[in-house]
């Protein structure tokens, strides 16, 4: 795989792992692909792996990867627009009064329970139309009602409660300003429920997100079940927004404000029996006790025999930093601290998170509540949001594969190689469900396999990840089998899909489909992982390829576990079946695909070797190094160019820098000079793992420092050179020749829309979040000045800056790249 793994930083958030994300998340963690040490995959994961740092405010984009909405849905109408044409106009009746609920039931003992219940979607969602529906339902069946004694919200859906609030309602509006009315409008509502003076109680199975949580926080009483896919959270801020339904205010009054910041800052998911720790809810069942539960806890909060939900009681040293100045003080300034340091500055919404609390405890009277709604709409108009919408949206329109093909069922997944790639690949395939065959050379090859998995499912299990049955349903489901394993053939008939991790050698790959074909069925697809060679040159037809048709490339970004992003690469004669096979399998192994056309570095490798070249010429022109960091850290990118290849290791990026180099991409790899890191290599000088690269490593917890022989050697290097180069020049320079790269992957149709080109370099090298990826990036600086720049730096530095045609039509036009 032409760049492989190594380093990985915990990161709590969406816009780094962003989105990640499992998200989304990009987390990664140290891993050297023993497939090889060229593998463009290891420069691609560690420039991922260093996004992660950026954002750990804030949880991704995974998670997917990573979000409020959890279900791709057609996009609705602003408040006051009429039903699209895709909806179906709803007819009220006897059996069914309204849309978004089932009619309420009244139990003997004066409860009503109320189900939310959604016809058109999978899960629930909050919108504008459910808000206004509720307004009704409240008023004609609920409100006057003296019968009713308390009230029970619950879903009729096994998906869950209410996975969050409809964001395409919020991104059809364009004057963010007249969401104020419509987010008052709702909050009145919930203070007029409350007016009723009778108890509710939230029944919650299955996610209760955003402002499905918000919803929940109005009631007296939460009770959720001890489910799995049961998780509690307010993951606005992953959006570039703030929960607008009261939860700022409700939520640091429930559990305390230290809980309440670490849930809001970092998105991140609270499951059951946490929640109950915390407070946030009161109760914890079994699924199919939840609703009988809450039934009687209604009628116990109804007649006394239940004492209604208060806030969870501080520890005594949560009150002196809580409730008192000083403590306060102190609080605020550590939060302000660790979100300067884990967004640079770069997303506005954990600082307006941050002020709606504090102007809460300050104003606790209903103007709180103003002040959210206020700051809900000033962020819903940043471009940040923006940004971080459209990359929301554009991980749900991936979850589709535009061919209609339909996938073979595939029960049985052979993965060949059972190295860091190869047994993280195993991973997840076992746990979402599918037999995996890990088969290696011997059974000491194919141990380090299964112990690689064991020992991350033991780690799930320490933090409660995962369960002990769990793991050992994950176990029992993976079959480890060798060279030396005589049934293996016999094993192997009866696999779906084979997918090769092995060692990047053409005549090795095409050998092991010889080997699969023989003893697979027809029907059987195969997936190889290569990173560098072309798949058509492996799937040739041949003496060793009969099946050429069902083969097709899965490009994995390591580790495995952790990296969301799988690009897929049909090779000409791939069969629409092969394709759509790989796209369901690698959706259900939770990553999110791109398809791409099968050229030299695909597409997230194939954008990395222009920034390459063009920091070698930047270092050339006597860049100083930390000025390089320095600016792209600036521009938003989660780790500097220079600390970058010290990481992935100076041998990496020199092989994968003159693999490019030779490979059809002509003058756009042109301008620097690759000896740089060539002559870095041969003086041993690797990077981080030799203690020695542009930086030197001492070991120990201090800044690396730039030691006498570098210093020496880029003297001579650069001839004496030394540039006083602005650190907008620098940005410039180094994006407009990853975004013209990416814009000609979009001309030659390597990709096929500009959401799977923001996608793949957001989850593929950590392209700033919060700039939407490199179209966004385009549409929000104007693609007729981007060119402009470009032209000026083609005239003084040469044509490798030339933009490519793509650009100049789109400059020429006005046109943007996402629509108006």
């Amino acid at each position: 795989m032409l760049l492989s793994s190594a380093v990985r930083k915990s990161l709590a958030s969406p816009l780094s792992r962003q989105f990640m994300g499992q998200q989304s998340s990009l987390l990664g963690r140290t891993a050297i692909s023993r497939a090889t040490s060229v593998s463009l995959l290891d420069f691609n994961h560690k420039f991922q792996q260093q996004q992660q740092q950026q954002y750990a405010a804030t949880k991704y984009f995974s998670s997917a990867a990573a979000a409020i909405q959890e279900e791709p849905a057609s996009k609705p109408s602003p408040p006051t627009a009429a039903a699209t044409k895709e909806e179906i106009p709803f007819v009220p009746s006897p059996e069914r009064k309204y849309k978004y609920f089932q009619n309420v039931e009244l139990t003997p003992a004066g409860v009503v329970i109320i189900r939310f219940d959604n016809p058109d979607k999978k899960v629930n969602t909050l919108s504008f139309a459910l808000m206004r529906e509720a307004q009704s339902m409240w008023e004609a069946d609920i409100h006057s009602n003296s019968d009713i004694k308390s009230i029970v919200f619950t879903s009729a859906k096994e998906s869950g409660f209410i996975a969050g609030a409809d964001i395409f309602d919020i991104s059809s509006v364009q004057d963010k300003s007249t969401l104020i009315p419509v987010i008052e409008e709702a909050l009145n509502f919930f203070l007029h429920m409350q007016s009723k003076k009778v108890p509710m109680v939230a029944a919650i199975h299955g996610p209760a997100l955003g402002g499905g949580l918000e919803w929940a926080l109005w009631c007296d009483y939460r009770i959720c079940t001890d489910s799995k896919a049961t998780k509690l959270g307010l993951p606005e801020v992953k959006l570039g927004l703030l929960p607008g339904f009261g939860g700022t205010q409700n939520l640091p009054a429930l559990v305390g404000i230290q809980g309440a910041m670490d849930m809001m800052l970092t998105g991140k998911n609270i499951l059951p029996a946490k929640a109950k720790k915390m407070g946030l809810v009161d109760l914890v069942v079994a699924p199919q006790s939840l609703e009988k539960v809450a039934i009687e806890t209604a009628e116990g909060l109804a007649n006394g025999t239940v004492k209604k939900s208060k806030p969870k009681k501080k520890s005594l040293i949560n009150r002196l930093i809580e409730d008192t100045p000083p403590g306060q003080s102190l609080m605020w300034s550590k939060v302000k601290e660790t979100v300067d340091k884990n967004t640079d500055g770069n997303y506005p919404a954990p600082y307006e998170i941050i002020d709606c609390v504090k102007y809460g405890l300050a104003h606790p009277g209903m103007e709180k509540f103003k002040h959210e709604r206020e700051g809900f709409a000033k962020l819903a108009a940043t471009n940040e949001s923006a940004a971080l919408i459209g990359l929301f949206d554009g991980t749900t329109q991936m979850k589709k594969l535009s061919s209609d093909a339909e996938p073979i069922k595939v029960k049985k997944v052979a993965v060949m190689g059972a190295g860091l790639m190869g047994a993280g690949i195993a991973q997840v395939t076992a746990e979402k469900g599918y037999d995996v065959l890990l088969k290696d050379r011997d059974d000491t090859a194919v141990g380090r396999g299964v112990s690689y998995m064991t020992e991350n499912w033991e780690k799930k299990c320490k933090r409660k990840r995962m369960t002990n049955y769990e793991f050992n349903t994950n176990s029992s489901r993976v079959t480890p089998l060798s060279d030396n394993t005589e049934s293996w053939k016999r094993h192997f008939a009866g696999a779906d899909l084979v997918i090769e991790a092995v060692f990047e050698d053409l005549a090795l790959k095409r050998k092991i489909i010889q080997q699969v074909e023989e003893v697979t069925p027809d029907h059987c697809v195969f997936a190889t992982n290569t990173s560098a060679i072309p798949i058509a040159d492996i799937a040739a037809p041949g003496e060793e390829v009969k099946r050429s048709e069902n083969i097709v490339g899965m490009h994995y970004f390591s580790p495995v576990p952790q990296m969301p992003l799988l690009e897929i690469i049909p090779h000409a004669g791939t069969s629409d079946e092969a394709l759509a096979t790989a796209f369901a399998v690698g959706n259900k192994q939770g990553k999110t695909c791109v398809v791409v056309k099968d050229v030299p570095g695909f597409y997230v490798n194939r954008c990395l070797g222009p920034i390459l070249s063009e920091v070698t010429a930047l270092v050339k022109e006597g860049v100083p190094l930390d000025r390089l960091d320095k600016a792209m850290k600036n521009f938003g990118m989660p780790v500097g160019p220079i600390t970058l290849i010290d990481n992935v290791g100076v041998d990496v990026a020199s092989k994968v820098s003159n693999y490019l180099a030779s490979a059809d991409l002509g003058v756009r790899m042109g301008g620097g000079d690759l000896s740089l890191l060539t002559n870095m290599v041969e003086k041993g000088w690797l990077g981080k793992k030799s203690n020695q690269g542009f930086f030197t490593y001492s070991g120990k917890k201090g800044k690396p420092t730039v030691g006498p022989e570098v210093t020496t050697y880029l003297r001579e290097f650069t001839g004496g050179n030394t540039s006083d180069l602005s650190e907008t020049d620098i940005q410039n320079r180094i994006v407009a020749r990853l975004v013209n790269e990416a814009a000609m992957c979009l001309q030659d149709e390597i990709i096929e829309n500009p959401v799977c080109g923001d996608i793949g370099l957001v989850f593929g090298i950590g392209f700033a979040p919060f700039r939407g990826g490199v179209f966004r990036y385009l549409d929000s600086v104007g693609t007729s000045s981007f060119v402009d720049m470009m032209n000026g730096y083609a005239e003084t530095k040469g044509e490798q800056f030339e933009p490519v045609q793509l650009l100049k039509d789109y400059a020429a036009s006005g046109k943007k790249f996402h629509g108006n």
